[in-house]
């Protein structure tokens, strides 16, 4: 097992240079007294030598046990807007009453273009809005701390005018809180196709890595570069991870999207990260995981314990150079989600 986890991670970051001229925009043991002769039975159930035959027994078991273990995913983790919970007038609504699970939302209603604001300290996300009133969740990725958020209404060209701001002091359940949870930019529920295929993967597996090694492969495999969507896709474009696996094609944000989803859901901490690459400064869209075990030295990559830990699904399935990837030190990291 181990030599076959240590092939499918040489995979992982050995990839080849995606074109660089399109831009961004995946039976147990027997048990003791079974024999067939009723002799076998007296002796295995007698009081002459039944304790250390029980023993022999439950030691028996103790290795099925091992022999069948598999990785067993934590509780569902979701995320809603509570319009009853929510603050706010005019049709603008912020809810913070989920702010410790590591999420804020938000739901407007507008003639106009709606930007949300999360303002911590010296770090400001900008997030665009459906106006029609559909919720949306964004997470709280800058940690403990207070937060100002706004939503602001289009007046004229790119100018914002504030509809109204809370201010509200966060204490995170724990540091994963704002990677465990869907969000716009990580959109699934307990019901999606991706969600569905994950947790068939991950009872195949052992532990959280060999989880993290087959949603790799299984995305690598069943999704492809769409150089199309790169050239034409919009501002203010947001994924759906089922529509990423039912189409087979996406751009880099499609693929972070998908992986975060798929692990998400089964307990993995996972962020969407944005920034760029060299050695061109390609602007893209990456994976970062966290796991608690000791992984393997692979190339220049290690999967460290405790620690987060890089996967680029776009790269490893459509072709890299492994000096495009490096040893990581070339990501340089902007936004995460």
């Amino acid at each position: 097992m181990r030599q076959k986890r240590k092939s499918i991670w040489i995979s992982l970051f050995l990839i080849a240079v995606l074109l660089l001229s399109t831009s961004c925009g995946g039976a147990g043991a027997a048990s003791a007294g079974t024999g067939s002769g009723g002799t076998e039975t007296a002796e295995a159930t007698g009081s002459g030598n039944g304790k250390s035959d029980k023993a022999e027994g439950e030691d028996s078991e103790e290795a099925s046990a091992e022999e069948v273990r598999r990785y067993e995913a934590p509780k569902f983790e979701t995320s809603k807007f509570r319009k009853k919970k929510a603050e706010g007038y005019e049709g603008a609504w912020i809810d913070t009453s989920s702010v410790s699970k590591g999420y804020v939302a938000v739901s407007a209603e507008s003639d106009t273009r709606l930007k949300f604001q999360v303002l911590k300290e010296d770090i400001t996300y900008n997030y665009d809005v459906a106006s029609d009133g559909t919720p949306s969740i964004f997470p709280l990725q800058s940690g403990n701390g207070t937060y100002t958020f706004r939503i602001m209404e289009n007046i004229v060209d790119t100018k914002y005018a504030e509809v109204f701001s809370t201010t509200c002091k966060v204490k995170l359940k724990n540091k994963f809180q704002p990677f465990i949870r869907p969000s716009d930019y990580v959109n699934y529920s307990k019901n999606s196709e991706c969600v569905k295929i994950a947790a068939e993967l991950a009872a195949e597996q052992e532990d959280a890595l060999g989880v993290v090694s087959a949603i790799y492969e299984y995305v690598c495999k069943s999704v492809k570069y769409d150089k199309k969507k790169a050239e034409t896709v919009k501002s203010g474009y947001l994924p759906t991870p089922d529509e990423t696996l039912s189409t087979g094609k996406g751009i880099c944000f499609d693929y972070a999207s998908l992986t975060a989803s798929m692990l998400r859901s089964q307990g993995i901490p996972t962020k969407v990260i944005f920034g760029y690459v060299a050695p061109h400064d390609l602007y893209h869209a990456w994976n970062m995981f966290y796991t608690k075990e000791t992984g393997w030295v692979v190339v220049s990559f290690e999967v460290k314990e405790d620690s987060w830990n890089r996967i680029d699904l776009t790269f490893a399935a459509n072709g890299a150079d492994d000096d495009f990837i490096g040893d990581g030190s070339n990501y340089s990291d902007l936004y995460s989600y």
